[in-house]
């Protein structure tokens, strides 16, 4: 029987978006492309005038068992990239190979070398701006814009690590675009109110309306079908009814959350399928400077550092990337006459050990939920955040430090969902291969952030982006 489609794809937000992006550029002009939307679309204008950015609250969408955890995800046109804060980061070579070099965590099935091309493919995309020196890169990046401004104390880290402390790349548009205005430096990012990240609503939704397209909004797809070895319908739900198409490829582009939870529902089964549920947990530290006024820089994260990323240390206890805040609040300055910007706030991002135990099933009372199970940081994560007071103590001795304060625990990004879909070379302990084909069902592809086998500290949307462009430039070129 003659499908529906050529190309049916789940999801509206970076995974998806950059996959249909490059799908588009080679498929014939009278292919057929079904994108089904679960959330409705909501302008930016909508959006700042109702002050959030869906009309569906994401914890709504999932229940958890046991101790309650959060996930943060947008439901509508545009996905997560309307609620992002738009920090872009690469990760690095030894991301992809923890296992080799440090006997931890799971080797991805792709290396830097494999992605950069990608990585610099969605950077043009986005525009994304950097500095011209991030060598900590093995490659040259070039990036569209130049970056946003430091702050004082960031120069003087800056001239301390010349090769290990840099402006922050970041999607915030540091010089206005086409359809983008520069950035405020508000602090605001997941609710930009001039429209300077990056969103698929103001650079890419010309996509959606592509001829070959077919959007639908408001459907909820409930299952796939198979025979055989390959996926023969979706089903999807929406205000007419239920609905069954076929289509030749399925791509799954919904969050780590929902991708697995599609599968499930589905009554497929295997070893790793929902498993893996990862987050990114972060340690914020204030430290209060002696004379020095911070808060000069033009944007919302100033600066990054890798004084602390990569290394032996890595056997035993996390990476840590550094991010300098230049958000003004009432929480981030000092409350001292005279010394009100005299303070920097960092956030310490970790990585973490990803946790079989952690997963989604099918909801034990509602089975039109996912179940998220989710457990506490691993000792990896506590070893490095173990003493960390005194090692940004040594770390950031080029600064004049009156005193240093960690906040009481860690916390993790509720918006960086990982795992649950894990690719590898081997069907036996992952669900899709390297090009995010699942390895049995040859015409279904995992996309997003579901298909990392590990979490670098790293915030990956710049990396689920290039994943999109790289498994559709194997399936279509």
């Amino acid at each position: 029987m003659k499908a529906d489609y050529d190309l049916i794809i789940a999801g509206t937000g970076f995974a998806s978006s950059f996959f249909l992006l490059q799908y588009l550029k080679s498929a014939k002009r009278d292919a057929r492309v079904l994108v089904l939307e679960r959330g409705e679309d909501h302008s930016h204008a909508w959006q700042l005038k109702h002050q959030k950015n869906s009309a569906t609250p994401s914890r709504s969408t999932y229940t958890s068992a046991g101790k309650p955890v959060s996930f943060q995800y947008n439901i509508g046109f545009g996905g997560g990239s309307n609620c992002w804060w738009a920090n872009t980061h690469r990760m690095l070579p030894n991301d992809f190979r923890m296992k080799t070099q440090y006997g931890v965590a799971e080797d991805w099935p792709i290396s830097y070398t494999d992605l950069a091309p990608y990585y610099d493919q969605a950077m043009e995309i986005m525009s994304l701006s950097g500095p011209d020196d991030m060598a900590i890169y093995p490659d040259k990046v070039q990036f569209p814009q130049g970056p946003h401004d430091f702050s004082d104390p960031d120069r003087l880290v800056k001239n301390h690590y010349p090769d290990l402390y840099f402006h922050a790349p970041s999607a915030r548009a540091s010089q206005a675009t086409k359809h983008r205005s520069s950035c405020c430096n508000s602090g605001s990012c997941n609710l930009c109110p001039v429209n300077a990240k990056f969103s698929v609503l103001n650079e890419l939704s010309h996509i959606y309306k592509d001829p070959r397209v077919t959007l639908k909004l408001n459907a909820r797809i409930e299952r796939v079908g198979s025979n055989a070895d390959l996926i023969d319908r979706v089903e999807y739900a929406d205000g007419t009814g239920r609905h069954s198409v076929r289509g030749e490829l399925v791509a799954l582009g919904c969050n780590a959350i929902m991708n697995a939870f599609i599968l499930l529902r589905s009554g497929m089964t295997h070893p790793v399928l929902g498993r893996y549920l990862s987050k990114q947990p972060y340690i914020t530290a204030t430290i209060d400077l002696a004379g020095l006024d911070s808060f000069q820089a033009s944007s919302s994260i100033s600066a990054i550092g890798y004084m602390l990323y990569d290394g032996a240390h890595r056997t035993h206890q996390s990476a840590c990337m550094i991010q300098n805040n230049n958000v003004i609040s009432p929480s981030s300055i000092r409350h001292e006459e005279g010394k009100w910007r005299q303070r920097i706030v960092l956030t310490c991002d970790v990585e973490d050990l990803p946790n079989v135990n952690n997963q989604v099933r099918v909801g034990t009372n509602d089975p039109t939920l996912p179940e998220i199970v989710y457990g506490d940081v691993s000792d990896y994560v506590t070893r490095r955040v173990r003493g960390l007071e005194d090692t940004l103590r040594d770390v950031f001795a080029c600064l004049p430090i009156e005193r240093i304060q960690m906040a009481d625990r860690v916390l993790s990004y509720p918006n960086s969902i990982l795992g649950s879909t894990r690719m590898g070379l081997d069907a036996k302990d992952s669900l899709i291969d390297r090009h995010l084909v699942h390895h049995r069902y040859r015409n279904l592809v995992l996309l997003g952030g579901g298909a990392f086998p590990s979490v670098s500290p790293s915030h990956p949307t710049w990396t689920v982006s290039a994943l999109s462009l790289w498994s559709a430039a194997h399936l279509f070129n």
